[in-house]
């Protein structure tokens, strides 16, 4: 690419089903100039995200990308030019980058989002995954929603992918059994090999309702739900006494035409006494601090092991978010932009 331009998406259109290249327009140009208190950065790393599917449809917890707007992600950059005193070239910063080689960011307390310095030594494929908006969705999803307790059964849908993974290992290290749902036999055996679930069905070729039956005895305590669908059916089906039910997405129903149904097996609820709750990461910023040191912990004892999976050039932006609605990704999904 030429190094005196930005190359960057923008969204042409409201996509209807997957997404395709002609939903959004791809060109160059002149890379932007920070006012003050802003700075330049030169994307690095993209998060790959579902809910940027939602972003690109309808306003939700964001409101969604304005038609002409460069598509909204998060990411890491280097810092190429500073009109902050706080920041300086070189520095390695996390924000909304968006699908662009350059970018304009806000820093201090009055921006909406402000850029957030990188800690020293800390990969950005670290950063983004079990560090970033994913994992740390799985720790305070699990423990804060779920609220788990020692002995109880966790079961997990999307259980390969960023989310799940960490779903299931954070349950394990509580004491719980931890039973992932996954498409294909691969994932499923990358599971309960390496990760150490205690069990995993296969979407694509079980009947994931009585599977469920068949390993949770007693029913489930807790289940996080990263798909919604069938298979939240199925798993409300089986809820124990007081079971809770983690609402963290509904990646089955993004590339919908049409707004989903309700579950059938809501009545659960009532029956069971269970609890069903939504959240957002972002409810949960003023405590990073606590999360960040135990999810350290847990890295570097090799008690939580992160896989990423890494595609390479802006041009495949859409290709890439794609590879999550088609289950072709394992682990976290990222988009490399450029070498640091």
């Amino acid at each position: 690419m030429r190094s005196d331009t930005n190359r960057c998406w923008r969204l042409a259109s409201r996509p209807v089903g997957l997404i395709k290249d002609s939903d959004f327009t791809f060109g160059e140009e002149p890379i932007p100039v920070p006012k003050d208190g802003q700075i330049l950065v030169r994307t690095l790393y993209l998060s790959v995200d579902p809910t940027q599917r939602i972003w690109l449809d309808r306003d939700s917890y964001m409101p969604a990308v304005p038609i002409g707007d460069v598509v909204r992600a998060g990411g890491i950059g280097k810092v190429v030019r500073s009109n902050s005193p706080a920041f300086a070239p070189g520095d390695l910063v996390q924000g909304l980058l968006g699908w662009q080689d350059y970018a304009v960011l806000a820093v201090g307390d009055g921006a909406l989002l402000p850029a957030t310095k990188l800690p020293p030594g800390l990969a950005p494929e670290l950063a983004l995954s079990v560090f970033g908006v994913t994992g740390l969705t799985a720790y305070f999803g699990l423990l804060d929603i779920g609220r788990v307790k020692e002995g109880e059964t966790v079961v997990v849908s999307g259980a390969a992918g960023a989310t799940g993974m960490m779903v299931g290992q954070i349950a394990r290290l509580k004491g719980c059994r931890a039973i992932g749902i996954a498409g294909g036999p691969e994932k499923c055996a990358w599971l309960t090999g390496e990760l150490g679930f205690d069990a995993a069905i296969d979407y694509r070729s079980e009947n994931v309702e009585a599977r469920l039956g068949e390993l949770c005895p007693s029913g489930i305590d807790v289940y996080f739900d990263n798909v919604g669908g069938a298979i939240l059916d199925a798993a409300l089906a089986h809820l124990a006494m007081r079971g809770r039910v983690v609402l963290c997405g509904s990646i089955g129903d993004y590339n919908a035409a049409e707004a989903p149904a309700g579950p059938r097996n809501y009545l659960s609820l009532l029956i069971q006494r269970g609890r069903m709750e939504g959240f957002i990461v972002s409810d949960y910023f003023d405590r990073l601090d606590q999360a960040v040191s135990d999810l350290g912990g847990w890295v570097s004892s090799g008690k939580i092991k992160n896989r990423v999976d890494v595609q390479e050039g802006l041009e495949k932006a859409p290709a890439t978010l794609n590879r999550l609605f088609t289950s072709a990704n394992v682990g976290k999904q990222l988009l490399k932009v450029a070498d640091p």
